[in-house]
């Protein structure tokens, strides 16, 4: 009996070693599967993270690129208006400055032609004495003679501006009346034609029986 029981008992614990062997990996095995999933749990969370890290930047660069969009238009824009309006104003002050010195023109020239009225209203030979009637007459034919210059003067001068239409020589009103008297012309050819059609065409007739004969 003592032998048997001696026999069995490092069966026993052999036994017991496996089993703590047994256990110990069990645990070791559970370690490691519970490290895996929180490093798996901790690499999702990491990915998520990074995806949205990844949808904010591309939302900074789509609005970053509709901001330049808009720079560039901006920019485009202003230059082009810019350039307009720099243009315009430009202009502006050429047609203010040449219409200031139409109006110096226009002034000067009033105060001459009302001198020149002036003068003339003063002339009255029925009040002349008749030895100073020759005299006086020459005088004042000059003087008539020189508002007469004076104003062919000024509309020459003044032919190119608006105010050309004053004196008849605007270079548009010249086109109107020439267009005028071109239609009016042409207008008269055509009546005329008109009228004297029939006699032409006798005319020719009679010719032809002339020559046939």
């Amino acid at each position: 009996m003592s032998e048997n029981k001696l026999y069995r008992k490092p069966i026993n614990v052999a036994r017991g070693r496996q089993l703590e062997l047994s256990h110990d990996s069990y645990v070791g095995q559970s370690a490691l599967s519970g490290d895996l999933e929180s490093k798996l749990r901790d690499q999702q969370s990491r990915l998520a993270q990074l995806e949205t890290e990844r949808e904010e930047i591309e939302r900074q660069a789509q609005a970053l690129e509709e901001l330049n969009s808009k720079k560039r238009v901006f920019l485009s824009s202003q230059v082009e208006v810019s350039e307009k309006l720099t243009n315009a104003c430009t202009l502006i002050d050429r047609e203010l400055l040449s219409i200031r010195k139409e109006l110096q023109d226009l002034e000067q020239c009033r105060h001459a032609f009302d001198s020149r009225l002036k003068k003339i209203a003063k002339f009255d030979p029925e009040s002349w004495k008749k030895e100073n009637l020759l005299d006086n007459l020459d005088k004042a034919i000059t003087i008539i003679d020189l508002a007469t210059e004076e104003y062919e003067q000024a509309g020459k001068h003044f032919a190119s501006m608006r105010s050309g239409e004053i004196f008849g020589t605007s270079k548009r009103r010249r086109t109107a009346n020439f267009d005028a008297e071109t239609g009016e012309f042409l207008s008269q050819v055509k009546n005329g034609l008109a009228f004297n059609l029939p006699i032409i065409t006798l005319s020719l007739i009679v010719l032809i029986i002339y020559l046939l004969k």
